[in-house]
């Protein structure tokens, strides 16, 4: 079985429910999207979480991605950087207790933390204090990390920082991988949209997008936008929440509907875990629709459950089911 490596900001999110989307205001933040947030906006909303009830999961888009592998039996690797505090150290724990192999730095800077906004619809709002995570550099690669891997996954997130996302892909091509980009926000998207183009045409093989991201970036409606990015990738995703996902490879489309679920609890990871599903798939060398299946089991799963725990019992019902799907395959 084909292996496959992340890189992505190592964060702990920091989840909390609200009554109404007041905070978001409060803080200035623009609901559904992710704000980089500086040493005096961390401290006035981690005063403001001190009041509320929180719970506490490694996040990072990457790195949900890579734990949701983890629990499906894959064994993959993660790269970044963390602090040298108890937050850093929980990350790195939870990667090695899940089976994540962690190519993490330790730094002096406090770790990054994603305050997670969860309004009443289960919409996710993020203000990310990236503190260590931001602080990964060029040379915190090397082409070794990469040996023994055939994707290398990367979080669009990282988009601040040119010279490591190319370091990283072109060490990963060096050494053969598929690289796999998602991404990460309308809002990122937006404020950089030339290199993403750079990235999606000389290096990405496969690209996830959410509806939001694809408009951002195309300027076009969902199936349209589809069309575009399969264009400059063999392996096009864009995902319409509720409404299902549309996947492009060799000029195929599939569509595939969203799991139908209940109740929507927190949306936070729905995508990640998305493209660990169909990830998934490609890793056992499934089919494009097969691949679109599993994705929508797993994100209709988390989306049931506030941030990213899954009870133990869920994910033997998840893994039996995906066993499932690749066995009707063949």
């Amino acid at each position: 079985m084909k292996k496959i490596i992340g890189i992505g900001n190592a964060l702990v999110d920091i989840l909390a429910k609200l009554q109404d989307d007041e905070l978001l205001g409060e803080f200035g933040l623009s609901k559904g999207g992710m704000t980089l947030i500086g040493d005096v906006e961390q401290s006035r909303i981690q005063d403001r979480f001190a009041t509320l009830d929180v719970e506490r999961a490694t996040g990072g888009s990457a790195g949900n991605t890579m734990l949701a592998l983890a629990n499906l039996s894959i064994q993959p690797g993660f790269i970044g950087t963390v602090g040298d505090d108890h937050i850093g150290r929980f990350f790195v724990e939870t990667c090695t207790e899940k089976g994540i192999t962690p190519y993490l730095a330790t730094l002096s800077e406090q770790s990054g933390i994603a305050y997670t906004f969860i309004s009443p619809n289960g919409e996710r709002t993020f203000a990310t204090y990236l503190g260590a995570a931001a602080m990964m550099a060029p040379e915190n690669i090397d082409a070794t990390m990469f040996e023994g891997y055939d994707y290398l996954y990367v979080e669009g997130y990282l988009v601040q920082n040119h010279a490591l996302i190319l370091r990283a892909v072109e060490l990963a091509k060096l050494k053969g991988l598929k690289i796999c980009l998602d991404l990460a926000s309308y809002n990122v998207v937006e404020a950089d949209k030339e290199f993403f183009k750079l990235l999606l045409t000389e290096y990405v093989d496969i690209v996830f997008a959410n509806e939001e991201e694809a408009r951002a970036f195309t300027g076009l409606a969902p199936e349209k936008a589809l069309e575009q990015l399969h264009e400059l990738c063999e392996i096009a995703v864009v995902k319409l929440g509720a409404g299902g996902s549309m996947l492009m490879h060799k000029g195929d489309k599939v569509y595939v509907e969203a799991m139908p679920v209940q109740e929507v609890l927190d949306t936070t990871a729905a995508g990640d875990f998305y493209a660990a599903g169909v990830l998934y798939g490609l890793l056992h060398g499934c089919g494009l629709h097969q691949c679109a299946e599993m994705g929508s089991l797993l994100a209709g799963y988390v989306i049931q459950t506030l941030g990213t725990k899954l009870d133990a019992a869920v994910w033997e019902e998840i893994r039996h089911k995906v066993s499932r799907v690749i066995d009707a395959q063949s």
